[in-house]
Parts: structure tokens; C-alpha cells; sequence
């Protein structure tokens, strides 16, 4: 029989386990490659969560939603065990994006943002990772990853919102029009910055012209062929 799991838990449980993958590659002794992560804005609706997840099982790399990354930020001790994975080279490398970051962005003076920095900056030194949302692309240096902004036309993410939770084509409207304002209002809050610039982007993609294989394609042709920044290789 399987027993009900409350979404804290599931959250907790695959954090848990990701952290022990952490742990684990960081007993392996050999030179570390160039590791660079893929960030995903969107627009509620866009279908970039299907997306992701295509990319993710194509590429074979690392998943982190929205979701996921928010829960680890939210908690101060998750987020130390996030870290806590990192070696000491890496560790450096994360403090100097934090310091990058501090200088690029005129940044909200809260409790959550430091947390949310250290998260996804842990995520991208361990590398090969799609991060969907809460600012990373903001959060990163360019030369480590390719910033994603997936939209589509309102009507078809109507549509898309109307299949994914059933609901009327109003309620569907309602919901990706406060989605997205909550969106827009974190991105300008944190860093300062307009969400639906495509100047803070390398690649914008219209789903509405592209299946899903199309559009992995894409990202995909980008994602291989940029002559990534490798910061281990930093001179002291």
C-alpha cells in the first residue's frame, strides 16, 4: 500500500538525495571539466516545464524547478547542506559570483536572497543543471550558462493552463496573468532588472512556432556550441 507523502516531505527527500549525489562525486579524485548549467525564465503557460524536462532527460543532466530551488532557499540549514558540498576550489568560485553579483545588481536586503544566491550558485559549481526560474540567470555569470527565456503567444497559454489543471478559459487567463506578475515583480525586486527583456537573455524561444523536440533542438545546438568559461582553471 502506498502511503501518502505531504509535498514538505517529497521536497526534503529530494534534496536529501541530491545532496548524497553531491557527496558522492566529490569523492571522486579527478580533474573536473568544464561544467556550465542552462537557466530558464518563462512565461507562465510557455510549456517550459515540459521542456525542461525533455532537455534534462536528453542531455542527462540535473532538473532543479522553481519549486525545488524556493524550498532550499526558504531554509537556512538546507541551504548550508547545499553548499557543504562544494570543495574548497569551488567554494571560492561561489564567492566570487556572490561578489559579482552584488556589485551588478542593486539587491533587496532580506534574509532570503543571500540563501538563494548560495543555492543556485552551489547548483551551478557542481554543474550540468537546468535551473527553472527564481532568477538564475540573473543570479550567474553569462560565460557559466545559457539563459533561457521560453514565451508564447497568450491564447495558446490559455490554452495550455486550461489542459494542465482543467480549469475555464477565464480562470486560465486570471491565473497566468497574476503568475506572471508575480513573476515580473520578483525579477525587479531582486535584481533590479525586466523579465521580459530579451537583452538579459542569450536565447529567446516562441514555443508557439516549435514542438517540444524542435525546441529541445535548439537549445540544445546553443547549449554545445558556446566555448565555455572554465573558472577552476582561475589563476590565485
Amino acid at each position: 500500500m502506498e502511503t501518502f507523502q505531504s509535498p514538505e516531505a517529497r521536497m526534503e527527500q529530494i534534496i536529501a538525495t541530491q545532496v548524497k549525489k553531491w557527496q558522492s562525486n566529490m569523492k571522486k579524485k579527478y580533474k573536473k571539466p568544464i561544467r556550465p548549467v542552462i537557466t530558464m525564465s518563462r512565461l507562465p503557460g510557455s510549456g517550459a516545464n515540459t521542456l525542461a524536462k525533455h532537455l534534462s532527460d536528453d542531455l542527462n543532466i540535473d532538473l532543479f524547478d522553481n519549486e525545488i530551488v524556493g524550498a532550499v532557499a526558504r531554509s537556512a540549514n538546507v541551504s548550508e547542506s547545499v553548499v557543504a558540498t562544494l570543495d574548497e576550489q569551488d567554494r571560492s568560485i561561489l564567492d566570487d559570483w556572490i561578489g559579482a553579483l552584488e556589485k551588478k545588481h542593486h539587491l533587496w536586503p532580506d534574509e532570503y536572497l543571500p540563501h538563494l544566491t548560495k543555492v543556485v550558485g552551489a547548483i551551478a559549481a557542481h554543474g550540468h543543471a537546468i535551473i527553472v526560474g527564481r532568477g538564475a540567470g540573473y543570479i550567474l555569470p553569462s560565460d557559466v550558462c545559457l539563459r533561457l527565456l521560453i514565451v508564447a503567444p497568450m491564447d495558446i497559454r490559455v490554452r495550455n493552463v486550461m489542459h494542465a489543471y482543467g480549469v475555464t478559459y477565464k480562470e486560465a487567463e486570471q491565473r497566468i496573468i497574476k503568475t506572471e506578475k508575480d513573476r515580473k515583480a520578483f525579477i525587479k525586486k531582486y535584481f533590479n532588472a525586466d523579465m521580459t527583456d530579451p537583452a538579459n537573455y542569450d536565447l529567446t524561444l516562441n514555443t508557439a512556432h516549435y514542438t517540444v523536440e524542435a525546441a529541445a533542438s535548439i537549445i540544445k545546438e546553443a547549449f554545445n556550441s558556446r566555448p565555455w568559461y572554465d573558472y577552476s582553471m582561475k589563476k590565485p
